[in-house]
């Protein structure tokens, strides 16, 4: 118990000490994560005996991501991906697989060992990858969705990839082997799934395909037909926790009934979490099992970090790294000709190239099963697995490039040429988001001419076919700013999503026109004192007016009338930006605003002056809404 306590403590310990500098540098968490395992493991020596069985455990946080992910998917979209599933996904495979082994064999190995390797390497990452993009924000653009096909048709390939590597050899294995579901070689059972899995695995190949056909329909009906009733007894227990058990129960119990019939866990749990995609409970169990996805993603990442082997990479450094690039080169080729058939285009093809270059987890999975059939001897395993983990642990590094090349290219080849400008109108408004809109809305509805510019080019398309005309061009582009009529215009109304660009665009506008009253769209408090300082007239936090209007109604549902939280209300929001104007005056910019003793001193007393301020209202609003009943 205390060694596990022990364990326990320095893999807690050093995730929350790497992980948050690794974020606040601009690495991101999995790049955190990895560091921590290698200063456990390799570098300080803390930890390592106990990696696989942690492993084993933390796995279950991919079956987890998986099932999120399916709750985001509806099964109409599912189908949609069809093509891209067997043809940019099965492609990418098959391509990654002859290549690698074509590779191998000129290297002088079997073709047994150089098919093995190339299956096995043709797999990325599925939790780095997800994990990054999630983070990144890029899982639903063009590039992102078609990474999570390819990942998808991956996860379904290494099912396939184990009942084939048996096949490949030259002797008979003198253990048997459960697709990974366990490693041991004791005659004797080692716990109650055992004998389930030797049953399963004893009957003819008829019964196991039904067995399979009836755990597939089974996790379908179940979650169509039982979910709805199943939750609501649970919920009528009234205790919080029930429902954080059903929830692992139903994950649990799906990927156990995947690994029974030899299909992976993370398969069937991703089907289930597309059956409930319409369920009414989707957000429930996505508040429920999202704690336990980050913290075994988490200490899966660790794990890798911790296995890296030092001693074999200290004896052959030049092979590995040489390895290591050669697999990313490679599939990063493979991936971007890809590109070009399946119409993946401008950044996002950077994107898809380089997000996919790494090998994945599941290559850990088909070395230990293949060592296990006595195909990849120890020595080549332990490369093979010395490569994995590199190539997992440089992925990091590869979407960092990303980054800077997709800045590159956005800065110097646009997608599209911007539009030839041949309106001018008193208004103008830069970005047509959900922001954008209302007020374009509002303006055209009450008179006024509008002229509107957006980066975003299915924005204008959309706004096209409602029949309002739109320009696409760069807002932050001098040039668009003054075809669009910038030197006779009367307001400007800055409504862009890049809020650098929003005091880029604030800034110019007020050099060139000292007149101009400019309307400008903040993300917070920050922004509201960057864009004061740049010269904008009126500031709108993007979310505060509806957040005052959603304090009225606690007001309102609090016992208060309509008369006294509307007054509330009015008086809170003539102060705050009274307060904002005063406060932008002490704001210093690049200090966080902790750190300055002048605007928390006064942000304080500001704070007392509003409390009065409320208190004194509502002594004066108190007769008058009785006076009004």
């Amino acid at each position: 118990m205390e060694g596990f306590l022990l364990q326990a403590s320095l893999y807690l310990g050093a995730a929350v000490l790497i992980v948050p500098i690794s974020v606040r540098l601009g690495l991101g968490s999995v790049l955190g994560y990895l560091a921590a395992g290698i200063l456990l493991g390799p570098v300080l020596g803390l930890a390592g005996s106990e990696t696989q069985d942690l492993q084993h455990f933390a796995e279950f946080g991919v079956v987890m991501m998986l099932f999120l992910i399916g709750l985001e998917l509806e099964p109409r979209t599912l189908w949609e991906m069809r093509h891209r599933l067997l043809g940019l996904g099965g492609l990418q495979v098959v391509l990654t697989t002859a290549l690698i082994a074509g590779v191998m064999l000129a290297l002088g190995q079997a073709w047994q060992v150089a098919l093995t390797l190339g299956l096995l390497m043709s797999l990325s990452s599925t939790a780095i990858v997800l994990q990054t993009l999630t983070e990144k924000n890029l899982l639903r653009s063009a590039g992102g969705r078609s990474i999570f096909s390819v990942l998808l048709t991956q996860d379904i390939a290494v099912v396939p990839m184990l009942a084939l590597i048996p096949l490949l050899a030259s002797r008979p294995a003198t253990t048997a082997a459960t697709h990974g579901v366990s490693n041991s070689t004791d005659a004797t059972p080692q716990n109650a799934a055992e004998p389930l899995l030797s049953f399963v695995q004893s009957q003819p190949g008829w019964v196991v395909t039904l067995l399979t056909l009836a755990a597939v329909a089974g996790i379908v009906l179940g979650g169509h037909f039982l979910t709805r009733p199943v939750f609501r007894f649970v919920h009528a227990s009234r205790l919080p926790e029930m429902s954080t058990f059903i929830s692992l129960l139903m994950v649990l119990g799906i990927a156990f009934l995947m690994m029974l019939v030899g299909l992976s866990p993370a398969l069937g749990t991703f089907l289930a979490g597309v059956v409930l995609a319409n369920s009414e409970f989707r957000h429930q169990l996505e508040a429920d099992i999202r704690p336990f996805k980050g913290i075994l993603m988490g200490l899966f990442f660790m794990t890798v970090g911790v296995s890296i082997n030092v001693a074999v990479l200290a004896e052959q450094p030049g092979t590995i790294l040489g390895l290591t690039l050669g697999l990313i080169a490679l599939k990063a080729a493979v991936l971007y000709a890809l590109t070009h058939f399946f119409a993946v285009k401008g950044r996002d093809r950077w994107l898809f190239s380089l997000g996919l270059a790494q090998a994945g987890e599941f290559g850990f999975l088909i070395v230990s099963f293949a060592v296990q059939q006595m195909i990849l001897p120890d020595s080549v395993a332990q490369l093979a697995l010395l490569v994995i983990s590199l190539s997992m642990l440089l992925t990091p590094a590869l979407f960092i490039g990303y980054d800077r090349l997709a800045h590159r290219i956005a800065a110097r080849t646009p997608d599209h040429h911007p539009d030839e400008i041949d309106e001018k109108a008193p208004v103008i408004i830069a970005g047509i988001g959900r922001f954008g809109q209302v007020v374009n809305r509002m303006a055209r509805m009450s008179g006024l001419s509008t002229v509107v510019l957006d980066a975003d080019m299915a924005a204008i398309e959309v706004l096209r076919r409602f029949g309002v005309k739109g320009f696409f061009g760069d807002p932050a582009r001098p040039e668009l700013l003054e075809a669009a009529g910038l030197a006779q215009a009367s307001v400007l109304v800055v409504a862009v999503d890049d809020f650098a660009n929003t005091v880029k665009i604030v800034t110019y506008a007020r050099k060139m026109r000292p007149d101009l009253h400019i309307v400008a769209r903040a993300r917070d408090r920050v922004n509201v004192y960057e864009l004061y300082q740049a010269g904008a007239d009126d500031i709108v936090r993007e979310t505060f007016d509806s957040a005052v209007r959603a304090g009225r109604y606690v007001l309102e549902n609090m016992g208060f009338t309509d008369y006294e939280a509307a007054k509330l209300s009015q008086t809170y929001f003539k102060a705050d930006r009274v307060a904002l104007r005063e406060l932008a005056e002490l704001w210093v910019p690049g200090q966080p605003v902790h750190l300055n003793e002048a605007y928390m001193d006064r942000a304080r007393e500001l704070d007392r002056d509003l409390e009065t301020a409320l208190s004194d209202e509502l002594e004066q609003a108190r007769p008058e809404s009785r006076a009004a009943e």
